[in-house]
């Protein structure tokens, strides 16, 4: 893409950008408080049965008949030439059993070659760890910002982050959509990514600082913004397009991963261009 010669005025409409950011956070936040999220296998646990066909069927038909069981989605994967394996969420020996029975009707080559109850995978002591380590990463963030750049722009950077980490929070709690550990793994790239636009369009800030008594804060991070426009529209379609494929095309077991990523991408180029450079150019008003 061409590199646009464009004078859009961002800043004009940041205080409006940045109530709706605070809406949407505290809309996110009440819905985690109220209906929580929809957890999965991996941080519940439930019951493993593993199964072997004379001819092994599709995981979609198999899935199917599981689905009229079970009350949450099933994690289906091949094992094996001809055999299974099914999680589901439910751990007791009645739901087991319930399984078994209706795949027996439906799959008349079917047997059992094995199960158990398995707990959590993401347990308690490794969702603290996670935070622990997360709020270490910021911390460091905010250090190394500060020092390459200012304090403020440290600060301006992170509030970002923690936005889009809330938005996808709450879209997954407003969906009841089943979350996986392949979760965590979105949420982890969903940082790096805001992060990483966020840093380009201030860093692009810093080079044009010397024009600030000229200039003024509004017009400053305006013609930076206009600067970086082709850039990031360039990385947000690049990475939109996979991600909306993955969404249509990838399935069940992709699912929790891939609208985690699309929320996150466009919550992440809305905070990049509207909350981090509102949040400046407020803080600098003030300052002023």
């Amino acid at each position: 893409m061409a590199s646009l010669n464009l004078n859009i005025n961002f800043m004009k409409g940041r205080k409006l950008a940045l109530l709706i950011s605070c809406v949407l956070v505290i809309a996110s936040l009440y819905l985690l408080f109220t209906k929580g999220l929809n957890l999965g296998i991996d941080f519940t646990g439930g019951n493993v049965i593993q199964i072997e066909f004379e001819k092994r069927p599709e995981i979609s038909t198999v899935r199917d008949v599981i689905s009229k069981i079970v009350a949450r989605e099933a994690m289906i994967q091949n094992f094996g030439e001809k055999g299974i394996i099914i999680r589901t969420n439910e751990d007791t020996e009645e739901s087991r059993e319930k399984v078994v029975a209706a795949l027996n009707k439906n799959f008349s080559d079917m047997k059992v070659t094995g199960f158990e109850k398995v707990g959590p995978v993401v347990g308690g002591e490794l969702r603290r760890q996670a935070f622990i380590g997360v709020s270490i990463a910021l911390i460091a963030i905010l250090i190394y910002i500060t020092l390459r750049f200012q304090f403020r722009f440290a600060v301006v950077s992170v509030v970002p982050l923690v936005h889009d980490v809330i938005i996808a929070l709450g879209f997954f709690s407003l969906t009841q959509m089943e979350i996986s550990s392949s979760f965590i793994a979105a949420i982890l790239t969903i940082v790096g990514y805001s992060l990483n636009n966020t840093i380009i369009i201030l860093d692009r800030v810093r080079e044009n600082w010397h024009t600030l008594n000229r200039d003024g804060v509004e017009l400053l991070v305006n013609k930076s913004l206009n600067q970086t426009l082709t850039r990031t529209i360039n990385t947000t379609l690049t990475t939109l397009f996979p991600v909306i494929a993955l969404c249509v095309w990838g399935g069940p077991v992709l699912m929790a991963f891939s609208y985690a990523m699309l929320i996150g991408i466009i919550a992440g180029t809305w905070s990049s261009m509207f909350v981090a450079t509102g949040l400046l150019v407020e803080w600098q008003g003030m300052k002023e």
